[in-house]
């Protein structure tokens, strides 16, 4: 944030406060600049963007003083980072020009391609465009056609075009792959001599199936007094990746990888992310390990860490694992039992400390050769994914416990911890008057007692009705997890010490963890500049690689459900807002919109924020968070990626007081029996219902 103070005619303008923030731009073309710190975004209208386009880091600042009463406006006056560069869009080429006429509906302005820049590009085709100069003189920016999209098939088309749109690069330039390739596979005779040989250890991978990356590993070996030394090793891609580098800063630039359902836009190049570092079976690698010693109560007395070489001897996919876990026999069975105990032990004394126990459901589609999807599969965490997730957890926090302790200069060393805040006030209180209609009472007054009362609520609801809504209420009650220097720890584990050390083929905070912690345990630290500054980068790209992988599956659920217009089914309602509600159908999982103006020849609706319900003013009709409905699918735009419903029959709870109004095929209602209100001979509200409704 930073204040200026103008002088015109030897007078002083008022101070007009500025901030720095990332712009969200509507379909409309207003503009919304969203500050750290700041309660409320600033309006932006459409011609005070200047050049800055959706999802943009800009400065900008205010027309007047900030006044709490009024909503703050101002105009963009820099543009600091770029989310994008390149634009999928349709070609249109004239006589002596062309423009790429943009996908995304938040562009607003086409960019203008010179005939020589279209690389081959025709009139009408799908392509790539990148911009390549922009200056604040001219309405639309220079760009031209990277690659062109025209036999490629609907769903190629639309998944690269998610990517670009979120500012991830298809392919990677020509400098970084041959920094990639300039590697030689296996492993030096003379580096393994600066290592930990723990070639002949017992070593394993536990993977999804579909796995080509390969982050982790875990070792075994049973010592002679009840103790166990059980390593976690983590493919070391910082002896490749050496800083500054081509590669290095392609790396730091995506920052993350990107998981798509029919595909993977990798942080690295392949020949490093699935050859030289993946911790592939039979072979030899680098790695950088924590080793305990740690017994069946999952004590640990002791730790090692440092970089290793190792050959791993199992892979195993995660259902090989519960398989066994649940009985079957198998490779290393004892082993694995083992483990799975002492993981088991982890678990428990974290949620003894604080940690939060929110239980994880991935929803995934099942796609055929062509990326189209074919059916549904729900992924729910297991032991066997328990199992490595404990190991991994414990790796990481004893990694920070470590770095935390070191002092440079006096200070502490600066390090990317990962960190999560205590949730946000105001909608913890809305949460707990909701929870407790559920007969679920939170106790508010320290950090400490919201978790046990998260974690208590979580136990009282298990397997209820209301599980699935109060869970997914709770989580966004949560602030969200980032990367930042300042240490405030992780909540929701109930960790004063946090870091991501385990997957640094697919994060570049990991990367930065392994420079710093081997800085330290050589002493010779160097601490990178602007660390907080590659933090809040890295925290950006993976918020746009969870946006992106949202509008994919969101994209895979809209093609889906096209075979279904037309076709009633059973839904939960997953959200609710000023605008109408949201419904999941509990078949497939597929979430659809209900818009409020479909609803009005039942009533006119209000929003309750403190009851995440919509209620009928002069019925009482309810739609809550939560509540079950049959709806129809009404429609399933792929270009909008947007799947309408329309209400079938209302929540239980509304249905005892009226039916519900006939539904007819072009997707208007029309009054039947107990026609609601607004229409002719419809019946009145029995004035008896009292307490159930509100008079307009």
């Amino acid at each position: 944030m930073s204040k200026s103070t103008k002088k015109k005619s030897g007078v002083h303008e008022p101070e007009r406060e500025s901030f720095t923030g990332r712009l969200e731009v509507t379909r409309s073309g207003m503009g919304f600049v969203i500050v750290d710190g700041l309660d409320k975004d600033i309006l932006v209208k459409a011609d005070n963007l200047h050049n800055a386009l959706n999802g943009d880091e800009v400065k900008v600042t205010l027309r007047s003083h900030k006044d709490n009463s009024a909503r703050l406006e101002g105009y963009v006056t820099d543009v600091v980072r770029r989310k994008q560069s390149e634009f999928s869009g349709r070609v249109e080429v004239h006589p002596h020009f062309a423009f790429l006429l943009p996908d995304s509906d938040k562009v607003p302005v086409d960019i203008y391609i010179p005939l020589h820049l279209l690389n081959g590009a025709k009139d009408g085709d799908s392509a790539i465009g990148r911009i390549i100069e922009w200056t604040g003189k001219t309405k639309n920016p220079v760009g031209e056609i990277v690659s062109l999209l025209t036999h490629e098939s609907v769903n190629e088309i639309a998944m690269q075009g998610l990517l670009v749109e979120n500012g991830f690069p298809l392919s990677f330039p020509e400098d970084v792959l041959k920094d990639a390739e300039g590697y030689t596979e296996g492993v030096d005779e003379q580096e393994i001599l600066k290592r930990r040989d723990m070639r002949d250890v017992l070593t394993m991978t536990i993977d999804p199936i579909d796995a080509k990356d390969f982050d982790d590993a875990l070792s075994y070996k049973k010592l002679d007094d009840g103790y166990y030394e059980i390593g976690v090793h983590i493919a070391d891609v910082s002896h490749y990746i050496q800083p500054d580098s081509a590669l290095d800063k392609e790396a730091y630039r995506r920052a993350t990888s990107v998981y798509l359902p029919d595909r993977v836009s990798p942080m690295l190049p392949e020949r490093l992310s699935n050859e030289l570092c993946s911790l592939r079976p039979h072979e030899e690698k680098y790695t950088f390990s924590c080793v305990f010693e740690i017994n069946d109560t999952g004590k640990v007395r002791k730790q090692w860490i440092g970089k290793t070489v190792i050959h791993s001897d199992r892979r195993y996919a995660y259902e090989e694992v519960q398989e066994i876990i649940e009985g079957a026999k198998g490779d290393n069975e004892e082993v694995l039992h083992i483990m799975n105990g002492i993981a088991k032990k982890l678990r428990s004394a974290r949620f003894k400390k604080g940690a939060i126990n929110f239980s994880s459901q991935e929803v995934r589609f099942k796609l055929d050769a062509t990326g189209k999807p074919i059916g549904i599969v729900i992924k729910e965490s297991k032991e066997a994914h328990q199992l490595i997730e404990e190991f991994m957890l414990l790796a990481n926090r004893t990694i920070a416990e470590y770095v935390g302790k070191i002092k440079f200069k006096g200070e502490p060393v600066p390090f990317p911890y990962r960190v999560h805040d205590v949730p946000n006030e105001d909608k913890l209180k809305i949460f707990s008057l909701f929870a407790a209609k559920f007969g679920v009472k939170f106790d508010l007054t320290t950090p400490g007692n919201i978790a046990k009362s998260f974690n208590g609520m979580l136990e009282t609801v298990q397997g209820k009705p209301e599980q699935h809504v109060l869970e997914q209420l709770g989580i966004r009650t949560m602030s969200k997890a980032v990367y930042t220097t300042d240490n405030i720890g992780h909540y929701g584990l109930g960790f004063e010490h946090y870091c991501h050390f385990t997957s640094p083929i697919r994060r570049y905070p990991d990367v930065l963890v392994h420079r710093i912690l081997q800085q330290c345990l050589q002493n010779e630290i160097v601490p990178i500049t602007h660390l907080e500054v590659q933090c809040r980068h890295c925290s950006d790209q993976e918020r746009r690689a969870m946006e992106t992988e949202r509008a994919a599956n969101k994209y895979k659920q809209v093609e889906f459900m096209q075979s279904y217009v037309g076709e009633d089914f059973e839904a939960v309602i997953s959200g609710v807002a000023t605008f109408g509600f949201w419904a999941e159908t509990v078949e497939h999982k597929c979430e659809g919109m209900i818009s409020i103006t479909s609803l009005l020849d039942f009533d006119d609706f209000e929003f309750k924020e403190n009851e995440y319900a919509l209620v009928g003013h002069s019925t009482g009709f309810r739609f809550a968070m939560g509540d079950k409905v049959k709806v129809r699918v009404v429609s399933a735009n792929l270009d909008k990626r947007q799947i309408d419903y329309a209400v079938m029959e209302l929540p239980a709870t509304t249905q005892r007081r009226r039916p519900i109004p006939t539904f007819q095929a072009e997707g208007r209602y029309k009054s039947g029996p107990g026609k609601p209100k607004g229409s002719k001979g419809g019946k009145k509200v029995d004035p008896k219902d009292k307490g159930k409704r509100k008079k307009k």
